[in-house]
């Protein structure tokens, strides 16, 4: 019952800040868009009616096991997190912060390692970046990257209220980073020293190979500083930039179809 519970909750949170954002970009857009946005939403709607219910399959996997090895069913210290007596506060903002490098870690090797990139290319083929290219992942991708997740979380023994922390927090920031929202400047100077803003992550879908390969940062910013792959702004700047796969612009199919088939072809 509390995985419905949360889940239903998490659904709620997340159907109404997109809609937020959906709203706030057609007021505040940062750019305009290059494609039919009929058919751009409608593509990344087949995305989201493929991926949510495998993610929530996983997830419910994962949420079941974890509870289970560190109830009382278990002895309760099982992971690196559960063997400590730190305060409760303290190993919710360890675990969340070592799930966030994971997930950094995780999207760095998306672009390093040829397989994983023919997978996570379906996300960068998007020539425009709204609220909807953050749905526009490959099932193969998100059923991998939930099964790595688990891995960590089960490793680490992060406390069952700490992980469902974090998986909203996942679902949350990739929708506003890549929300097409123009944020004034002195805010997104000030955010980015924290979180990734939608101008810091729309350098990371640019063409151009050496913008793409920086700031692989969700949730948190700093680990792109930490480890010299931050890139404040595109060198053509946000407006001149070029997003999407420099193979992949000039008309080039981005159907639904054609996007799930993407890792498959040469």
């Amino acid at each position: 019952m509390i995985f419905a519970q949360n889940s239903l909750t998490i659904m709620v949170v997340l159907v109404t800040v997109f809609a937020s954002l959906a709203i706030a970009e057609r007021i505040w857009a940062r750019r305009g868009l290059s494609q039919n946005r009929l058919m751009r939403w409608r593509t990344h709607a087949g995305f989201m009616a493929v991926n949510i219910p495998l993610e929530k399959l996983v997830q419910f996997g994962v949420l079941t096991g974890l509870y289970a090895l560190v109830s009382d069913y278990a002895d309760g210290r099982f992971g690196l997190l559960q063997r400590t007596d730190w305060p409760v506060w303290l190993e919710w903002m360890i675990a969340i912060l070592a799930l966030d490098f994971a997930v950094w870690v995780q999207h760095v090797a998306t672009h390093k390692i040829p397989l994983l990139w023919r997978l996570h290319r379906v996300h960068h083929a998007d020539r425009d970046f709204d609220v909807t290219t953050a749905l526009r992942f490959h099932p193969v991708e998100i059923a991998l990257s939930m099964v790595y997740k688990m891995t960590m979380a089960v490793l680490l023994g992060v406390p069952l209220g700490a992980l469902i922390l974090f998986e909203l927090l996942l679902s949350l920031f990739p929708l506003f980073n890549h929300a097409n929202l123009a944020l004034p400047g002195w805010l997104d100077r000030a955010l980015r020293w924290i979180v990734v803003t939608p101008d810091m992550h729309r350098v990371h879908h640019s063409a151009v190979p050496r913008e793409t390969n920086s700031n692989f940062g969700f949730c948190f910013s700093f680990w792109d500083r930490i480890f010299g792959l931050y890139r404040a702004q595109p060198e053509a700047g946000q407006q001149g930039m070029t997003v999407g796969l420099s193979e992949y612009q000039d008309g080039a199919p981005t159907g639904f179809a054609w996007s799930m088939l993407l890792p498959f072809r040469r």
